[in-house]
């Protein structure tokens, strides 16, 4: 199964098929290295795989950018989804909570 590191500082790779808990991702990067993680969730087409283990709070890159928040710990080769991360993106509160109370929303 192929997935793909699309940042050298990305936590995590997106999978190109549905991944089996048990099943073995070759996670290809920008310079075209490949290294195996495995699942240790069934991940399904698209979604997101962790490529290194992450405590709660921290912040998941993709594409070199903060996509979202760790809301627990999550190991090598889990799901990275909606179940376990926190988005900060398009969140009105957020922006509010960092700019003193202005909503910056578009």
């Amino acid at each position: 199964m192929f997935a793909l590191k699309a940042h050298e500082k990305d936590n995590v790779a997106t999978v190109f098929g549905a991944l089996q808990a048990g099943a073995q991702a070759n996670v290809e990067d920008a310079a075209g290295a490949s290294t195996p993680v495995t699942a240790v969730d069934d991940i399904p087409y698209g979604h997101k795989i962790a490529l290194v283990q992450m405590s709660a709070g921290t912040d998941i890159l993709k594409y070199g950018e903060v996509i979202g928040r760790t809301t627990g710990d999550i190991a090598v080769g889990a799901h990275v989804h909606v179940q376990n991360v926190a988005s900060l993106r398009g969140r009105g509160d957020v922006a509010a909570a960092n700019s003193g109370g202005a909503s910056h929303e578009v």
